[in-house]
């Protein structure tokens, strides 16, 4: 499953600047541990085109899942023998199957273009690979199991550079990360995360209030 960068918008080729030159701790603290242990997976981080210009696809995840329950996140999962070498091409596949699994997207309209570093996610044990992919062709996505997957949405990217939309969570645990008030839900997490060192390093980030906080129960 090849990656191709020929054809892509031009508004992304920073992004594809970034997937050629960050280096795992520019991007997180929680790298894989050396030992191998963790359970491979993959997220796909698509970009689309929509009326607001360029857009990330998130979801919410079903509030009944034993593991990050409720949080907005990239589609994604853990990878299944069948997606093939973790090393290899196994997180690509992995991370369309899950997006079509998850959102209904048809993953013959997305063009992959790179892969970030893997890094960690300490709460659940997940080794995960973020794949980046361009929307070509863009099929209509929804929910596919209520049991897996409470909606899917779409975010401009110029919203989550809104200033306003911006803030800092604290976790109950005391660690403060970036978070993205948009589209009705609190992006933070290990999706914020991401989202916030791609836009840095794009060349992106507007200035924000980082002593802005938000709770994590910021609806109640």
């Amino acid at each position: 499953m090849p990656l191709r960068k020929h054809g892509l918008p031009g508004w992304l080729d920073p992004v594809v600047r970034v997937v050629e030159t960050v280096r795992p701790r520019q991007l997180s603290r929680f790298l894989p541990p050396q030992d191998g242990a963790g359970r491979q997976s993959a997220v796909l981080v698509l970009f689309g085109e929509g009326e607001q210009g360029p857009e990330l696809l998130l979801m919410e995840r079903a509030g009944s899942l034993r593991s990050h329950a409720g949080q907005p996140s990239f589609p994604g999962g853990a990878l299944d023998p069948e997606d093939g070498d973790p090393q290899g091409d196994g997180p690509l596949r992995a991370a369309l199957r899950e997006a079509e699994e998850e959102t209904g997207l048809d993953p013959s309209g997305v063009q992959l273009f790179g892969v970030l570093p893997k890094l960690y996610i300490p709460v659940s044990g997940f080794v995960v690979t973020p794949v980046l992919g361009w929307w070509r062709e863009p099929s209509p996505v929804g929910v596919v199991d209520p049991n897996e997957t409470a909606r899917v949405f779409t975010v401009p990217v110029v919203d989550l550079t809104d200033p306003a939309n911006r803030a800092t969570t604290v976790h109950p645990s005391g660690h403060q990360g970036p978070a993205f008030l948009v589209e009705s839900a609190l992006v933070w997490g290990f999706t914020a995360g991401i989202i916030d060192r791609l836009l840095h390093f794009a060349g992106w980030e507007r200035p924000w209030d980082r002593d802005k906080q938000v709770p994590l129960d910021w609806r109640s």
